[in-house]
Parts: C-alpha cells; sequence; structure tokens
C-alpha cells in the first residue's frame, strides 16, 4: 500500500534534503505551485534530479549582513542594484535553482526590474552574484545538484561565507573555480574585508558598522 504525503507537510532537519529523481520540469513546477509561497524550503533542479533543502539559520545573520555589505560598497560606487533574494531562476527542462540571496549589477537591473515570479535565464540574464552561506563547490556529493543547476543558469560569481570565512568561485568553461579577487566588486580585498565587517557588525551592531563603513569607503575605493 502507497500513501500519498503532501510536500509541505514534511518538516526539514538543518542540513537534511529530500532528491526526487526522474522528475521533468513541468513536473518540478507543480511542486513548487504545492509548495506556495510562503514555504521555508529552497529548491534546485538539474536534469532531472530535483533537491528541496531547509535553510540553515545558524549561518542567517552573518550572511544577511554580507548582503549588506555588498549594498554599500555598490551604493558608495554609483551603482545600480537589485536584490532578487531567492527568486527562482530556470532554464526550461534543464535547471532550476533558489539563491539564499542574489544581486543584479550595473547594467543587468535595467533588464529585470519590472520582473516578479519566477525567471527564465532563456530571456532575462541570470543574477550576476549569488552569496550562499554553505556549499561545497568541489566536492560535497549532496551540493552537485546546486552547482550542477548554477553551471548551467550560468550565475557568473558566487560567494560562499561560512565559518567567517568568505570564498569567491568564478565561472570559467562551465567550472565554478576559486578566485582571490571578485569580478563584479574588483577593487576590494573582500576575503579579509567582509569577514572583519561581519564580526564588526556581531560586535557593535550591523547599523553602527555600516556607518563606520560608508565612512571608511571613499578612502577605500
Amino acid at each position: 500500500m502507497s500513501v500519498m504525503i503532501p510536500l509541505k507537510s514534511i518538516a526539514l532537519r538543518q542540513g537534511s534534503a529530500i532528491a526526487l529523481h526522474s522528475l521533468t520540469w513541468q513536473e518540478c513546477e507543480r511542486i513548487l505551485d504545492d509548495l506556495d509561497e510562503d514555504r521555508h524550503t529552497r529548491i534546485a533542479y538539474c536534469y532531472g534530479t530535483l533537491e528541496i533543502m531547509p535553510p540553515l539559520s545558524r549561518h542567517e545573520r552573518p550572511h544577511r549582513i554580507t548582503g549588506d555589505i555588498v549594498k554599500a560598497i555598490l551604493g558608495s560606487q554609483g551603482k545600480d542594484w537589485e536584490d532578487f533574494g531567492s527568486t527562482t531562476f530556470y532554464c526550461k527542462g534543464r535547471a532550476g535553482i533558489e539563491p539564499d540571496t542574489c544581486f543584479y549589477i550595473a547594467a543587468n537591473p535595467d533588464r529585470v526590474r519590472s520582473c516578479q515570479g519566477r525567471i527564465d535565464v532563456e530571456i532575462y540574464p541570470p543574477p550576476d552574484l549569488v552569496i550562499e552561506p554553505d556549499l561545497v563547490i568541489e566536492s560535497d556529493v549532496t551540493s552537485r545538484t546546486v552547482v550542477s543547476a548554477y553551471v548551467v543558469i550560468a550565475v557568473p560569481e558566487i560567494w560562499i561565507y561560512c565559518d567567517n570565512n568568505l570564498q569567491i568561485f568564478l565561472l570559467e568553461n562551465e567550472k565554478y573555480i576559486e578566485a582571490e579577487d571578485s569580478l563584479m566588486l574588483p577593487d576590494l580585498e573582500l576575503k579579509t574585508l567582509i569577514p572583519q565587517l561581519v564580526s564588526r557588525a556581531l560586535a557593535i551592531g550591523t547599523s553602527a558598522m555600516l556607518r563606520e563603513f560608508r565612512k571608511s569607503l571613499q578612502t577605500l575605493i
């Protein structure tokens, strides 16, 4: 006897995931509709495999602070940006992904500013920068679907902030290669700067850190 259990009734523990195989993108979309917009999970889909994952709450605050730092830098540089959060990006029939946080930067915000809902990257550009709190690009089997989806969607740059450490990965020849410098924000030593700023925010508060940082940006940039 088989039992049908609605996916949204399943509670996932931190660090766990559900993997569903041999699904079409249309079936994946129906699952997303069933999970609805108020869900507290994210998905990754690539070539028939769908992973449903809970957010990693232990990384939540440092990760949000990192996003605030990005906005402060872009604002000081006079660059346009749009924060698309965990929007679903997809290439129909091949891949779909929901970043933890993502940004459109420079020229691309004008192309997507009016977009709402899921974004087809065959019509619109992918986000320029994705920030993830915990993802092993090179070897973690549980991350393989996520990484493969990012390759198909063609996100040019991924930051991974975890345990007070920033890693920067750039897409080159359909692989993510770790880099010392950011493609989107090349003028700053971000791998040193961001952990320092996150630690400062945790010590004195995010708003106070950002006020200090904005004052210092004129000499840094």
